[in-house]
This record gives C-alpha cells, structure tokens and sequence, in this order.
C-alpha cells in the first residue's frame, strides 16, 4: 500500500493521519475548512486524555473543569465535583493542534473539497477542487454532513440530532446541564478561554424550536444572546436499528467519527469515538496480516469490542432516560434527587462524566452495591425501570 487518503481533517481524519503518517506511509489529508469552530462542546473526558495524554499534556489553550451543576424542572439543582476534570478546547483549537501533530509525522495538507471518489480495480480516484488524486485506500472522515454517499454511515432522520448554540462573552468555573421537558436532549454550558459556549442540542424537534427554547433559558439567566455569534450542526444519533445497520466500512475504505455514526446516543459526545476510531482505523490500516479484502470485517470487530455494542444499547436507553417517568416525575428529576442523596449514585454519575462507566454494567454495578436502606430499595426500582437487559447484543 502506497497512498491513503483521509477524507476530511477533523478529530478523527486528523488523528488517523498522524497515525498512519507516523508508521511510514504516505498520506494526503482533504478538507476544504481545516479547523473551524463547532457550537458543542470541545469537552475530553477523562477516559480520552488517559488513553492519549498529549490531550492534556499540551501547551494548547484549554480549561480544566471540575465542578458540574445540574438541573431539571422540579427537581431544582444539584452541584458535583468531579473525580476526574474534563478538558475543554475551542474546537478550532483542538483541531489546529491534530493537524499540526498530523503535519509533523509527515502527513500532507490540501484544502480543497472532494467532490466525489471512484472505485478502480484495487485503487481509488478523488476528483477534488484542485483536479485529480488517486489512493489505494480511503478513510472517510468527512463528518456528519457527508456528501459521500456511497462510503460512511448511512441513516434516517430520526438518526440523527440538532446542536446549536451561542459564544458568550463571560466566565463561569463550573459546567451547567440544563434538562428540559419532553425534550430527548439538554442544554449545555461550557466555559472555555475566553468566552462560554451556551448550546442545546435535541432530537425529534425542529432545530427553530431548539433555538427558541435555548433562547429562554439564556434570559432567565441573564445571558446576552443578540449579537453573540450563533453556530449550529447536525450530529449522528444512532437509533437501535441504526446501529445493527451502520455501514463504517467497505471495500478499500474505513469510516471514523461522526462518518462512521459514532456518538455518544444520550450524551451526544463524540470527540473520543473520533479519535478512538480514527486510532483503530489506522492499526487496522498499517496490520498486514489482514489483507485488503480483510481490513473492513477487522475493524468492525474491533469497534464492536471497543465501543459500538455499548453505544448501541445507549440507543435503547436514551428516550427512558430524557423521556421516561418514575414516581410521579421525570427521570431527569429523579437522577438529580439520587445524586443529591445517595453517595454511590453520585460516584456512578462521575464515572459516567469521566468516560469510564459503560452503559452496559451500568445497572448491575449499582445493584450489586445497595444495601437495602428505602432509598436504595426505590434507586433499585428505578434502575430497573429505565434500564432494560441487554438481550440480544
């Protein structure tokens, strides 16, 4: 193999260069925008810069943030200290530092948008803005709106979510989650150096109605939103069905990130599925004890194994989480009375910010813990109410 070409320099186009740059092989990365600025996050969890330490070993600007409030209607506030910090970026930031670190292992740079990529016999041709490029294998890392259609994930409207929001001109030390009625999402607010960024995101509600509400929510708190700059995006947000049908691999090509589906269902986060996956694409890539023919079937077994059997049975669980009801009230509301109260959910909560809890053994690790005290008697309850068994994966 002589040529791979990376589709898109995002988190995880931008990572698996480096990576495949560094083990010796010729790269060429395509992206017509390089870093640009989303309006979610820039948030790595703890599980993200453990696996990567160069996330929080950098001289980068970022905030390292500890405190997290969270909230829900009629169920007021609760404050938690997280274990572990999470690490927040400009997106813009972030992805500058990836392509750097891309550039320096070797990888080539062009800004210029592929048009459409041809399949012949055992190689690949780009027609991009600049002319023609030829590769012997793809990996697809043109984000969520990928106009690709014959490579990367492939979804229906409910698989996916709206995220929009403002950058405010203020500071705040801690994280603020904002759950909403008959809302399946949350409003977020994340300091970052210099500014905050305020957003929303949301499923099965038009994106003018996720405004309007983001919109309230920051005059109730007295944050200014005419004149602030607005960005929105549209994320993957996989269904059941989605998953057991996700197409992140084919003949001569591999889909990372949000190409590839790969978001946190409930949470929306998606910087350690990217990269992750664009680090698993690219061993999967440079192995040559799998063939060509062989590459597509390994790296979906090894996503499987990682993560993607996890996140598929997050999909289950993200309406009873949002959407669900338990003694009278909301499952959010519930969540926040448990974490007020109960020291164990409070732990499980933090492990579920740093990254490290899967959805999977959420519900056994809590109950193999419970003593048997009537808070705990009712948390026992409503786990078993909001979270189904795992038949079937």
């Amino acid at each position: 193999m002589r040529t791979v070409a990376v589709l898109g320099g995002g988190p995880a186009g931008a990572f698996a260069a480096q990576r495949l740059a560094a083990a010796g092989l010729r790269v060429v990365v395509f992206d017509e925008k390089l870093a640009w600025e989303k309006p979610c996050g820039g948030g790595l969890t703890y599980k993200a810069y453990h696996e990567y330490p160069f996330l929080i070993d950098n001289d980068t600007p970022k905030r390292l943030v500890r405190e997290t409030t969270l909230a829900a209607p009629e169920a007021g506030q609760v404050k938690m200290t997280l274990a572990q910090p999470l690490v927040i970026y400009s997106r813009m930031d972030l992805n500058n530092m990836l392509l750097k670190r891309a550039e320096r292992s070797g990888a080539m740079i062009e800004k210029t948008r592929v048009m459409a990529i041809e399949r012949h016999e055992r190689t690949w041709r780009l027609r991009t803005q600049s002319g023609v490029a030829e590769a012997d294998f793809c990996i697809i890392a043109t984000g969520a709106r990928n106009p690709l259609r014959e490579v990367g994930t492939e979804w229906g409207a409910k698989d996916t979510m709206s995220a929009l929001g403002y950058y405010v001109r203020a500071t705040q030390e801690q994280i603020d989650i904002q759950f909403l009625r008959n809302l399946e999402g949350y409003i977020w607010v994340f300091p970052r150096c210099g500014h905050l960024s305020v957003g929303i995101c949301g499923k099965g509600e038009p994106a003018q109605s996720l405004r309007a509400r983001l919109e309230s929510y920051m005059d109730q708190r007295g944050m200014a939103w005419k004149g602030s700059r607005f960005y929105s995006h549209m994320l993957p947000s996989l269904e059941t069905s989605g998953w057991r049908r996700n197409r992140v691999a084919g003949d001569g090509w591999l889909a990372v990130g949000d190409a590839g589906g790969l978001v946190d269902p409930i949470t929306g986060e998606g910087l350690y599925y990217a990269m992750r996956s664009g680090d698993l694409a690219s061993r999967v890539v440079i192995d040559d004890a799998h063939s060509l023919a062989e590459k597509a079937a390994a790296y979906r077994t090894l996503l499987a194994r990682e993560f993607a059997l996890d996140l598929e049975f997050a999909a289950t669980l993200a309406k009873r989480v949002f959407l669900g009801r338990f003694m009278f009230n909301t499952v959010p509301a519930r969540m926040i009375h448990f974490i007020r109260r109960s020291e164990r959910f409070r732990v499980l909560m933090q492990d579920l910010f740093a990254g490290t809890q899967p959805y999977s053994t959420l519900k056994s690790r809590l109950l193999k813990n419970l003593n048997g005290t009537l808070q705990e008697v009712l948390m026992n309850f409503f786990l078993n109410r909001v979270i189904p068994e795992r038949s079937g994966l």
